[in-house]
């Protein structure tokens, strides 16, 4: 088991509540980015315990960084930090655990013991904040004027008919339409409308 935070007093309440527990052992703790992936790579622990936010190196970046090397070490994220992108990053990353630094000792180390044995765990705050930044991440963003051309694909007007619609070039329609290719990743209207449907990008 490995440590790494800036706030002394919350490190110490975590070494404490860490070496109070029989199923768990602490290997070392760091206060900084790099000192943390320093000592992850000197020691190899099975568990690293980490804020988001650490001095030098954050810990998303500790932790990829540790995982280039081919390390094992199983990451848990310790944070005030809940924001959906933060939170969307570091499980991309590979983190096997997401908790509030507000939980009490017994689930952190519960949460801890979990993931040494291979569970992946996440805070019912941080599943509900990763469910909003999948749903963001997998639903482009269209602007208006896309959705509207999209939408009018689907009913199956032409290029022309589109633009005389919107009162619009052609040549208006053709942008909006390799726009929405290139966001959804398809090659032509047919597979647009059909990812759009897909993803709930059209009523």
């Amino acid at each position: 088991m490995y440590v790494a935070f800036d706030h002394p007093m919350f490190m110490r309440a975590l070494e404490d509540a860490i070496r109070e527990r029989a199923d768990l052992e602490l290997a070392g703790a760091a206060t900084t980015g790099p000192e943390a992936l320093e000592g992850i790579r000197a020691l190899a622990p099975d568990v690293t315990v980490l804020d988001t936010r650490l001095p030098g190196l954050d810990g998303v970046h500790v932790l990829e960084e540790a995982g280039g090397d081919g390390l094992r070490t199983r990451f848990v994220f310790l944070t005030s930090d809940m924001g959906s992108d933060l939170i969307y990053a570091a499980v991309a990353a590979g983190a096997a655990g997401y908790l509030s630094n507000t939980a009490d000792r017994d689930a952190i180390c519960d949460a801890i013991a979990a993931v040494a044995a291979g569970e992946v765990v996440l805070s019912p705050e941080a599943q509900g904040s990763l469910a909003g930044a999948i749903r963001t991440h997998e639903r482009p963003a269209l602007t208006p004027r896309e959705r509207a051309v999209l939408s009018l694909c689907a009913d199956g007007l032409t290029t022309r008919e589109i633009a005389n619609r919107l009162g619009v070039a052609s040549a208006t329609v053709k942008t909006h339409l390799q726009s929405i290719y290139h966001k959804l990743d398809v090659p032509d209207r047919t597979s647009a409308v059909a990812a759009a449907l897909r993803r709930g990008l059209l009523e």
